[in-house]
């Protein structure tokens, strides 16, 4: 691990306490199984959370929120258009944005579509190691939305996209690496059990939004994202008994690190 950066404990705690100051208000256009989960995490980290799809509403709504998330996870060619809108709108208004290209490289119009986004410049974007290989050309894309790739084997993928988009990749995993093509940082952490319950790389895009948000280094502040969905992970494991009871200990781990 000695070729990566390692994020630190007190850059991770400063980046949550920026956030719970400023409580950024993040309009997730997500996929409509993870939407109260979601609305859910970003509430316990202190955020303000908002799911508007109607096109005029969204494209209204994205200048006035603190940052974008756009997850293609339930797309519709209602919703792809309303999307279109928003991205635009938030772009005009120099607010940041995410992208999560759920399954991209599985389904034609969602990969289609995805390519489309790349070119309207996101600010980062997070996704697992098949999707992040799909959108850089070298991979048809996992198993819907299972990975059939280590986030190691993505890694030379995301650095390519990162540079090719000018923008931060995340490619979560047994590690997560972060990377804006130059500078990579490897974050460590978590439990597989994080990968049996629905939502979680979903809700972990929405937090990116938010983080997205703060001043300071992006790359570190997208790391330290994910660190802090690995640490309540990781903690929620260890006193729940199973995926019934991991939700509710997840959402106070991630709670109780902002008080």
């Amino acid at each position: 691990m000695s070729e990566f950066e390692t994020i630190n404990p007190a850059t991770i705690k400063q980046a949550l306490q920026q956030l719970q100051s400023h409580s950024p208000l993040i309009h997730c256009m997500t996929n409509d199984v993870v939407q109260s989960f979601t609305a859910n995490v970003l509430l316990a980290l202190g955020c303000s959370p908002a799911m508007v799809i109607e096109p005029e509403e969204a494209e209204q709504f994205a200048a006035i929120a603190s940052g974008l998330l756009i997850n293609v996870g339930t797309l519709t060619t209602d919703r792809r258009h309303a999307m279109r809108l928003a991205v635009k709108s938030a772009n005009n208004a120099g607010k940041p944005w995410v992208l999560d290209p759920v399954a991209a490289g599985g389904l034609i119009f969602r990969t289609q579509f995805c390519h489309e986004l790349l070119t309207l410049k996101p600010t980062a974007i997070r996704g697992n190691a098949s999707e992040i290989m799909a959108l850089a050309g070298i991979n048809q894309g996992g198993r819907g939305v299972d990975s059939t790739n280590t986030s190691y084997d993505a890694l030379s993928a995301a650095q390519s996209l990162a540079q090719s988009a000018n923008t931060i990749v995340a490619i979560s995993g047994e590690v997560d690496y972060v990377t804006d093509g130059i500078r990579t940082v490897a974050v460590t952490g978590g439990h597989p059990l994080m990968t049996r319950v629905v939502g979680t790389g979903c809700a972990l895009s929405a937090v990116v939004a938010a983080y997205c948000t703060l001043s300071g280094d992006l790359l570190l502040n997208v790391a330290s994202a994910c660190a802090s969905m690995k640490q309540a992970g990781k903690t929620a494991t260890q006193k729940s008994k199973g995926t019934g009871s991991f939700i509710p200990e997840f959402l106070d781990a991630l709670y109780l690190s902002n008080q």
